[in-house]
């Protein structure tokens, strides 16, 4: 007999909920943990959720490697994200087969908004277009999943939500507004859960409006509604490593670990990834949980069953129905993933400016080529890869293109031979029984003694032993000569440089915050020594002088490629936000020496995240850009310098002018901060949508097919971008007409963007609403159509409803396409928008809120200046706030409110601070911004009670007397400290 859950026939809820009947409480329990154990007797093997797959399969040993998803993102390219996603599937599986505890939970991808080009884990995410975010990520994690009922891997959202920072990131709360929540950041998560494409998903570190991630249970709840029929409401949900512990030790909003693990499981947290492998903390604190009667019986069962479903999803006990079974430990790096890898890495390359230099080789092969800067011939990895099986710089690509050139490369990076000033003696390389060790003992600056010093910036050092071709680490406290690249959770590879006033050196391993000392006898280096006047003093001879050699080989070269960037586990990096956007000194002087000595000079840089440009590298005749391209970046980025492949790439992340243009790293009211191409103000140095051709192309006109339509009702979901309108009364059709003038095909991305007028609700300065790549031979004159849902154009009105909505504060208002005017705008980027026509949009306009009908919620604001949206209590709920340490009162509007019927106001308040305060509300006409504000009432805040005081809520009443007749915008000034939850009558 077979039992149920051993149908593959049958439907996956019912094999699982079959399933769990046969698990005892203790085995239940037990699964709850990231690592669980086998239950034979069922046929369960060993189980754990997470293989890390961002852009190949990482921590596993070989497997190929991806361009980093911001440089996957700048292909636009969904078919090609699917492949991807698809290649690292199979690598999954492979690595299965071999060795079956390799979880086929791939916990990827990141669609976390990149919001601020300074978050260090920028090279991990797609766009700072929430909606294109989506539909990218959503098309790698359709790759990742495959199209079988079998699951080729089950892939999980990352990080859920309002996560773009990594100061103090599990400590503080991203404050959004409704506005930013719906607009912003649920919408890059949507896509791919009602897509059916994942299967998991996992909260942030981070709190969200003053209540940690990982115990929202309404946002949570949310995310599930989505999945429809598609996943029968399964989405798992994986906490992110140690978040569990995090809610007592560095959040601190609970006061002990069995409160939190019972607060997370109640939340809808399935999976708890804490302590590393060691389940017995988790199991104690959710059994202790269940006799405190804090959690029940069913909440484990709910968190057991969606983990089953996940695991069933993957054919676990399917047999030979599983059709990805046949996928073998082999299946690593076949030559169809090497040329993935090659041409997604040529397809991510964006042509930033071009004054005609590029492409190089025309119409003649050069004679002698240079290739100069740190990542000249380097192909560096980040924290989420795997190991490449190879890795193919720019310098190696261009000698395989022109094998009778004579191409040099050099990194710029001066050679040294450091002195010990105690022992007398050069440091020099040697090797001993656990290879080579850093030692003071060679009495001349001998070729074993040079090390190649790479200054990356912000005084961060690599020294790469010449004669070994090993980075020093201090890992392990002796300091080697043994590494191959910067690497490891706390990178062991860097160094900063300490000046003395009679000019020698001491140098502090990064890692450790120790110093270098040479132990006397041995002459070892070891990294110990507790400050720079105990450091070892190092005199330095320059052996070779990077910048003379960038000139030499730049001043004989017919073309020059100055290829500079930053090290992935530098200066940016998961935990670690970058310090400034500019481009490191060292590698602008590296540009400098190679363009003094050759004006067409191409600049190629290579790194994560976007870079601001200073004047330095504004005489660059030609700049191109590429994330970490994986093992065939040299490839990629050769064949669109020679013109072997035409320029695809375009940014999907704007790169600004100015520092402050992004706005405040910790600030994420989108529209306050005036960030992202949707709102800025600043002109950017090259926006978002921006890359360039080999040729040119004219936009020559653009016609809406029908330019009135009405709007749609309300509601709590945007289309998905991309998707076609569903409903021909919404939809909107373009035409744009535009010609290659040029003499090379044009390889063209074209966008359409909406451009809101004045309305009630102001909406983005721009929207992106469609695109499409189009092919022009030289000369050809196209049209191309593009198709949008007039929704698209939806803001989040707080005065709207939708019938039937849940009743939580995450469903306060409404997503309301605003009637009016609107301009639609076609062409190569957000800045550049030559033809545009009008879009006319009617309906009905802003909703009047009564007072007298329902509570007027205090964080379903317009505007408001000074406050935050805070936590209702720690379960539930949100209010808004004035921040206890705040300077001055903080303001909120709320606009189109109808008093009519009331004589009294009752406000819910909680103070933090005991300070004697007051609430004042003023009103004025509504709409009316030029009319003076009214004083409306005044209350007294109460005073806080208990140790708890910001949930301690009181409600205060007002007599208003005569109120104000019609609609009217409401201001309410609150005092710091404190909280308001409701107005009501």
């Amino acid at each position: 007999m077979t039992h149920p859950f051993r149908d593959p026939t049958l439907p996956l809820a019912e094999r699982a909920l079959d399933l769990l009947g046969r698990l005892d409480p203790g085995e239940r329990v037990a699964m709850l943990h990231q690592v669980s154990p086998a239950v034979d007797r069922l046929g369960l093997g060993p189980f754990r959720t997470g293989t890390e797959g961002l852009h190949g399969v990482a921590w596993l040993g070989t497997a190929t490697v991806f361009p980093q998803p911001v440089g996957l993102a700048a292909t636009w390219d969904t078919d090609l994200l699917r492949r991807v996603g698809d290649a690292v599937a199979t690598e999954v599986r492979a690595k299965h087969a071999a060795d079956p505890t390799v979880s086929l939970n791939v916990w990827a991808p990141v669609v976390n908004p990149l919001r601020h080009p300074r978050w260090g884990r920028t090279e991990e995410g797609w766009s700072e277009d929430a909606h294109l975010t989506a539909h990218l990520g959503a098309a790698y994690a359709a790759g990742l999943r495959g199209s079988h009922r079998v699951w080729k891997t089950v892939p999980t959202l990352k990080h859920f939500l309002g996560y773009d920072h990594e100061t103090d990131r599990a400590a503080t709360s991203s404050n959004l507004t409704l506005r930013t929540l719906h607009e912003h950041e649920l919408a890059a998560y949507r896509g791919p859960v009602e897509a059916g494409v994942v299967g998991a998903v996992m909260p942030a570190y981070n709190l969200v409006d003053g209540r940690p991630c990982h115990v929202s249970g309404e946002l949570l709840d949310e995310l599930r509604r989505w999945t429809g029929g598609s996943l029968d409401g399964s989405l798992a949900v994986v906490s992110d490593a140690a978040a569990p512990t995090n809610l007592v030790t560095g959040e601190r909003y609970f006061d002990d670990h069995v409160t939190s693990h019972a607060a997370a499981l109640r939340a809808g947290v399935d999976s708890f990834t804490d302590n590393d492998a060691d389940a017995g903390p988790t199991v104690e604190r959710i059994t202790h949980a269940l006799d405190q009667g804090l959690v029940s019986a069913e909440h484990v069962d709910r968190a057991v069953l969606r983990l089953l479903e996940l695991r069933l999803r993957t054919g676990e006990l399917d047999g030979d129905a599983d059709p990805y079974a046949q996928i073998g430990p082999g299946a690593i790096d076949p030559p169809a993933h090497r040329a993935l890898a090659r041409e997604a890495a040529a397809r991510a390359v964006v042509l930033l400016r071009n004054a005609d230099v590029l492409p190089l080789g025309q119409p003649a092969a050069p004679g002698h080529v240079a290739v100069v800067g740190p990542l000249a011939d380097r192909v560096l990895t980040d924290w989420y890869s795997g190991t490449p099986p190879y890795a193919v710089g720019v310098g190696t690509a261009l000698r395989e293109r022109w094998p009778d050139a004579e191409v040099t490369v050099t990194t710029g990076a001066d050679v040294l031979a450091l002195r010990s000033t105690t022992a007398h003696a050069y440091l020099t390389v040697t090797d001993d029984d656990e290879g080579p060790v850093l030692v003071a003992a060679s009495p001349d600056a001998a070729p074993a003694t040079h090390l190649e010093v790479t200054d990356w910036g912000d005084g961060l050092l690599t020294l790469r032993s010449v004669s070994h071709d090993r980075l020093l680490t201090g890992a392990g406290w002796i300091v080697r000569a043994t590494a191959r690249r910067v690497g490891g959770w706390v990178a062991q590879e860097s160094f900063r440089r300490h000046h003395h006033a009679d000019g020698s050196w001491s140098l502090q391993h990064v890692g450790s915050g120790r110093w270098l000392r040479v132990q006397h006898g041995s002459g070892l280096v070891v990294a110990e020594a507790h400050g720079a006047a105990e450091a070892e003093r190092f005199t330095a001879r320059t052996v070779r002088s990077g910048h003379v050699s960038v000139a030499a080989a730049a001043a004989r070269a017919d073309a020059v490629v100055v290829v500079v960037g930053n090290d992935p586990h530098l200066s940016g990096r998961e935990t670690e936000d970058r310090p400034h956007l500019r481009l490191p000194d060292a590698a602008v002087e590296v540009w400098r020496t190679a363009r003094e000595e050759h004006p067409d000079a191409v600049l190629a840089l290579v790194s994560s995240y976007p870079y601001v440009l200073g004047p330095e590298t504004a005489d660059a005749r030609a700049v191109l850009w590429s994330a970490h391209g994986g093992q065939e970046l040299g490839h990629g980025v050769a064949d669109v310098l020679v013109g072997d492949m035409e320029p695809t790439g375009r940014l999907a992340q704007t790169w600004p002018a100015a520092e402050t243009d992004p706005g405040d790293l910790l600030d994420h009211d989108l529209a306050a901060q005036r960030a992202t191409y949707r709102y800025a103000d600043a002109e950017p140095a090259f926006a978002f949508g921006h890359g360039l051709t080999y040729t040119t192309v004219e936009y020559t006109g653009l016609a809406v097919e029908r330019p009135d339509v009405d709007a749609p009702g309300p509601t709590h979901r945007h289309p998905a971008y991309g998707d076609a309108p569903s409903d021909p009364e919404h939809a909107v059709q373009v035409r744009v007409s535009l010609r290659n003038t040029g003499a090379r095909p044009a390889h063209e991305l074209v966008q359409l963007y909406a451009l809101p007028g004045e309305l009630p609700v102001p909406g983005p300065r721009r929207v992106l609403v469609a695109h499409d790549r189009v092919v022009l031979a030289p000369g050809e004159a196209r049209e191309v159509t593009l198709a949008f849902d007039v929704a698209r154009l939806a803001v989040w009105d707080v005065a709207e409803q939708v019938p039937g909505a849940p009743a939580d504060w995450v469903h306060v208002g409404a997503l309301r396409v605003q009637p009016g005017s609107y301009a639609l705008a076609a062409g190569p980027s957000a800045a550049d928008l030559p033809v545009r026509s009008t879009l006319r949009v009617t309906g009905s306009g802003p909703r009047t809120r009564r007072i007298a009908d329902g509570p007027l919620h205090g964080h379903a604001f317009h505007t408001g200046s000074g406050v935050v949206v805070g936590d209702l209590s720690r379960e539930s709920g949100a209010c808004v706030e004035t921040p206890a340490g705040a300077g001055s009162p903080g303001v909120v509007r709320y606009d189109g409110v109808d008093l009519a019927g009331c004589s009294v106001l009752r406000l819910r308040l909680a103070t933090r601070r005991p300070a004697a305060s007051r609430v004042d509300l003023a009103w004025r006409p509504a709409g009316d911004s030029g009319a003076p504000w009214l004083p409306l009432a005044s209350v007294a805040a109460p005073r806080p009670t208990g140790s708890d005081a910001r949930y301690r809520w009181q409600e205060t009443s007002v007599a208003l007397g005569d109120a104000p007749a019609g609609p009217v915008d409401l201001r309410v000034t609150l005092p710091p400290g404190t909280r308001l939850a409701t107005i009501s009558a």
